[in-house]
């Protein structure tokens, strides 16, 4: 066994430490974003399933002895294929959607390996089961969790603070060579083996029981369910922090975790715990969803993590429960992976085009209620008649608590729509008095089930507290929807357009209609609020949100020496309020990734159309379409591409300032947008400055604009963080700009430069 379980165990060490490894590569060619990570995930997962297919289908087709060949000569060939860096020739060009993009680059570069060590898992488990009778291999399947678990987890702490992007790809290939030796003596145990009696094969066949076909729906369906839960959870965080591997690692981990608790031992999943689990940890986060930018990230970050690994748990410790005799192994794990692949497909491939919202996180969670109601309702064996009524009383607790505040909302909604005088006879009913009116609901609450008890007494018939549980899971499944159908009418409030595509979502809103001077149009990407603009013709083209004039950036404009004819590179387009300050001989170039921002920028808002200055756009990454492009001559070149709250890094590495300063001008600037509530980017820009004998200023402004002269502060004017780096010292000195700037930070030596082959957030967190 120690053999197979090494060789189990690296091989799952393996492929999930390439899953990282290989998105720090591609991120900075495909803009940052989330859609990147969900992108390499339905790779992983559609590879994941190939291997266990391929498998399924040698392992059922061929002898042992020419499965240890063919399973060789794959490793071999897949050795030939390193290093799996991939080439600088599958930098992409601005072509829209890129997922297929994606996906065809990470299999030429990764495919092989990646599908040989797929396998690994449940071919070694097979052989285990041929060379050593009697003994159960689904152990070795938690191993094997440990393994892909270790490998997450040991990546953003270690291997990607400590090592280059080069240095953790040549790590890779020689672990791939140990795991290659490995499987080599797994074969020859295999070899030895004298080839099976096929009477006795068939003996052991016909003693193992077919799985039904509610087991394969259920084999295909629970894996799914935590496959979307994983993903919707991710791009939740992702959108709103930052793409890093550590917010991609985290609910992985947890994913992991489910799956290494379950199918270690049963005892460690019970139905009657998680559902209750499940319960609290549901009204939690409708409380996040709710709540939104009100609650601290580190709140939410908590509560839907933990409410993905309570689901995840019941999707792997229900699916535990339903595996099959040995002889069906490699069947179980291939439609496991398939329902990984089905979850995959669903939230990279069919949710942007059918959503124009992140809504399959709402999904998930009434996706999994359901099929807990299903197994609950088909599985009254797996409890006692104890923890039926237990559980039934605890559930009815939690529905009553349910009802009292879902009857408190709708009163409070009715009572905001003036319902009440639309019925006479509710004219006069003092309304005040029914917020207090707790006690009712739980009073009825309990008058409800003694009475049900005693009538079905009466009937001479027993309580069936298993359907009556199962009663109450459908109404929380019905609670659930209502909850989370009025959380999404809530974030819709004010919305005119709302478009999802490969980077995200963009929502536009419309605001104080009523009021000509404070009618306005507001942008958000994720939750975050990326630009506002006035409706009015006489106050459209008043500067707003972070680019006020007592903003780093309006400072830098107001200040520069050379005020007629500048040329000024954008990096994002945003609303395009920077345009207003275009004037008559400008130049602006602005580079944007995400052609539905263009399409806002243009209506409902019309910055870039009312600029008195030249503008063009230019699709694609803006690094990736300067490093192409001749010297621009920039007088400034501002960086504000950042979606939603998250940080596209490999903006802010040694190697993208090299392409800023190639087309700066020489007594040029260059503005950073650094506002971030969750990282401070500081150090990382004043870093970059040294290296480049930039001086660099940061200068912060409050929201409101307190400082503002121009034009005069209000609630337009949000806080803002730039950064300014330049060599004109007469810019740099000029008394607006040294007092407006910050004092120097102080000395975080600890921050090391970033490079496109090394970053790291955990050093920068706030």
């Amino acid at each position: 066994m120690p053999a197979f379980a090494l060789t189990i165990f690296a091989g799952a060490f393996l492929l999930f430490q390439v899953q990282p490894l290989i998105g720090k590569y591609i991120l900075p060619w495909f803009g940052g974003g989330p859609g990147v990570w969900t992108t390499c995930m339905l790779f992983f997962q559609v590879l994941l399933l190939g291997g266990y297919a391929y498998a399924h289908a040698i392992t059922r087709r061929l002898q042992p002895r020419t499965q240890a060949i063919l399973h060789l000569s794959l490793l071999a060939a897949a050795l030939a294929t390193l290093p799996i860096t991939p080439s600088d020739a599958w930098k992409p060009h601005p072509s829209g959607d890129p997922t297929w993009h994606i996906l065809t680059l990470l299999m030429v570069s990764l495919g092989l390996p990646y599908l040989v060590l797929a396998a690994t898992g449940p071919l070694m488990q097979e052989w285990f089961r041929r060379t050593t009778p009697g003994a159960s291999p689904y152990r070795l399947y938690a191993l094997s969790n440990v393994g892909s678990l270790l490998a997450l987890v040991s990546y953003p702490f270690y291997f990607e603070t400590h090592f280059t992007r080069q240095a953790q790809a040549q790590f890779w290939s020689w672990g791939l060579a140990f795991f290659a030796f490995c499987c080599g003596f797994c074969a020859w145990r295999v070899w030895q083996q004298p080839a099976p009696d096929a009477v006795q094969e068939k003996a052991a066949d016909a003693e193992a029981a077919r799985p039904t076909r509610f087991q394969w729906v259920l084999w295909l369906c629970l894996p799914a369910c935590a496959s979307i839960l994983l993903l919707a959870v991710t791009n939740k965080m992702c959108q709103d922090v930052a793409v890093i591997p550590f917010l991609w690692v985290l609910p992985l981990a947890l994913y992991l975790l489910s799956f290494i608790v379950c199918f270690d031992s049963p005892r460690w999943y019970s139905r009657f715990y998680y559902t209750l689990a499940l319960a609290g940890a549901l009204i939690a986060v409708c409380q996040a969803l709710f709540e939104g930018v009100d609650m601290p990230i580190v709140r939410q970050v908590v509560i839907f993590c933990v409410t993905m690994f309570v689901g995840c748990m019941i999707c792997h410790g229900e699916l535990c429960q339903l595996k099959p005799h040995p002889k069906h192994l490699t069947s179980f794990y291939l439609m496991i992976a398939a329902g990984g692949a089905v979850g995959g497909l669903f939230v990279a491939l069919v949710a942007p085009y059918i959503f124009n919202n992140y809504y399959e996180l709402h999904l998930s969670l009434g996706l999994t209620v359901l099929l807990l109601l299903v197994i609950s309702f088909t599985g009254k064996a797996a409890l006692s008649p104890l923890r039926w009524r237990i559980l039934f009383t605890l559930l009815a607790l939690a529905a009553t608590y349910g009802a009292d505040k879902g009857t408190a909302a709708a009163v409070a909604w009715l009572r905001q729509r003036d319902t009440m005088s639309m019925i006479p006879r509710l004219q006069n009913w003092n309304w005040t008095q029914v917020d207090d009116l707790h006690w009712l609901v739980w009073v009825v609450a309990g008058l409800l089930v003694p009475g049900g008890i005693y009538l079905r007494r009466r009937r001479e018939r027993p309580f069936n507290w298993h359907l009556m549980t199962c009663s109450l899971l459908l109404a929380g499944l019905g609670a659930l929807a209502t909850a989370l159908g009025l959380q999404i009418r809530d974030s819709r409030q004010g919305s005119v357009a709302s478009a999802r595509n490969f980077y995200g979502v963009l929502s536009v809103f419309e605001y104080m209609k009523e009021s000509p001077d404070s009618h306005h149009y507001l942008l958000q990407h994720g939750r975050i609020t990326h630009g506002l603009q006035f409706a009015s013709a006489e106050r459209a083209r008043m500067i707003t949100s972070y680019f006020g004039s007592s903003s780093g950036l309006g400072i830098a404009l107001r200040e520069f020496p050379r005020q007629q004819n500048q040329r000024i590179g954008l990096l994002g387009l945003g609303v395009g309020t920077v345009a207003a300050y275009g004037k008559p001989g400008d130049y602006i170039r602005i580079y944007e990734i995400n052609p539905q921002v263009t399409q806002i920028a243009e209506k409902p808002f019309t910055y870039v159309a009312r600029t008195q200055a030249k503008v063009d756009i230019v699709m694609g990454d803006g690094r990736l379409s300067m490093e192409s492009e001749p010297p621009q001559n920039f007088d400034f070149l501002i960086m504000d591409a950042f979606s939603s709250d998250a940080v596209p890094v490999h903006l802010l590495t040694r190697e993208a300032f090299e392409i800023y300063q190639r087309h700066l001008k020489p007594d040029g600037a260059i503005l950073v947008n650094i506002s971030n509530r969750y990282l401070d980017l500081r150090p990382v820009v004043e870093n970059a400055a040294r290296v480049f004998d930039f001086q660099a200023h940061n200068i912060n402004s409050e929201d409101g604009g307190a400082n503002d002269n121009d034009d005069g502060g209000g609630w337009w004017l949000y806080s803002s963080s730039w950064m300014i780096l330049s060599r004109n010292k007469e810019f740099m000195n000029r008394d607006a700009v040294r007092h407006a700037a910050s004092p120097p930070s102080a000395n975080r030596g600890n921050i090391p430069l970033w490079t496109d082959d090394y970053t790291s957030m955990f050093r920068i967190l706030q």
